[in-house]
């Protein structure tokens, strides 16, 4: 399927306001699109703000082995040296640079989603699974929704909340995002403006607990919005949290500086229902590779960051959120 075969698809679905469940990679090049009742029979298992089209059932998991064989800090500083020269010579001011890491552990996919606890979660085809904390667009009535996610801070550390809040570097990290999705929700929407501005979500690891910074931003949408959405969804990827700012050149630069191509990591995926969108930004996503299993993981370079501390957010950001029982 072709981008433009997704968004003539993706419309006649919403005129008719049938239900039905997509997803979109990176480059969108491999848009995915299917009826909501048919997703299960070809594979594509989800959890969406409580809402499943499955009847997997979790097992208890007493233990679990979960070894990340990250990239060398070599490596990393490479990736991460093409990024700052462009930032030192002014062709972006943030990017959201990510790297894969090869991990080993006697779990399998489908184990992984059964038993990772996420707000967003997904199994495509025996191909990956995803475990997203963050919310991308959501449509409820006339009234459309983004939840730009940055800002990563170990929980335990001692006044975690205040140093990720007064951190120079993830607050100018945060304003970025926030004005790049405003932006970019101005392009559907009405009346845009951030309601909520960097609150904290506690998420829960098989490492430990992180807190992770988010704002909401929301709009009204046209009355025709069922006719435009697909072409302005396309038009917002990939997301400005997991790409940068400027977006075009920004990826461009994503492209040189990272060792491979993403896939389906940092794309969307969502549904449609009951006249309702909710979808989520694919991270928190490990990918089968022949009998291999690898973790994609990154986060946002500005002219602040330090390569060390941005290298150890990357493998911070490499786990599982599963509880032994």
């Amino acid at each position: 399927m072709t981008i433009e075969q997704f968004i003539g698809k993706t419309t006649d679905l919403l005129r008719s306001n049938k239900p039905f469940f997509f997803l979109l990679d990176f480059d969108l090049q491999r848009p995915f699109i299917c009826d909501l009742d048919t997703a299960a029979d070809l594979g594509v298992f989800f959890e969406i703000e409580g809402l499943k089209n499955h009847k997997i059932q979790s097992a208890d998991i007493q233990n679990f082995s979960f070894k990340p064989l990250p990239i060398d800090y070599e490596t990393y500083k490479q990736g991460f040296d093409v990024v700052m020269d462009n930032i030192l010579n002014g062709n972006t001011y943030l990017l959201n640079l990510t790297f894969p890491t090869r991990v080993e552990t006697d779990l399998d996919l489908r184990q992984i989603f059964t038993n990772v606890r996420a707000k967003y979660k997904l199994l495509f085809k025996d191909e990956f699974v995803l475990f997203s904390p963050e919310t991308f667009i959501k449509i409820k009535g006339k009234r459309i929704f983004t939840y730009p996610m940055k800002g990563t801070i170990d929980a335990t550390i001692p006044n975690a909340r205040e140093k990720i809040l007064s951190d120079e570097k993830e607050l100018y990290e945060h304003y970025t995002v926030v004005d790049l999705l405003r932006n970019d929700l101005a392009m559907i929407a009405t009346n845009v403006e951030v309601t909520r501005f960097r609150y904290i979500d506690l998420v829960h690891t098989h490492k430990g607990d992180i807190l992770q910074v988010s704002s909401e931003i929301q709009g009204t949408l046209p009355d025709n919005w069922r006719e435009i959405f697909a072409e302005r969804l396309v038009q917002m990827l990939p997301a400005g949290s997991i790409s940068g700012a400027p977006k075009k050149k920004t990826v461009e630069i994503i492209r040189n500086a990272e060792i491979d191509e993403r896939g389906y990591y940092t794309g969307v995926f969502g549904i449609h229902l009951a006249g309702q969108i909710i979808s989520a930004v694919n991270i928190r996503f490990i990918e089968k590779q022949k009998d291999s299993f690898i973790f994609r993981s990154g986060g946002g370079i500005t002219a602040f960051s330090k390569p060390q501390k941005e290298y150890n957010e990357l493998i911070q950001k490499v786990y599982v959120p599963i509880s032994i029982r």
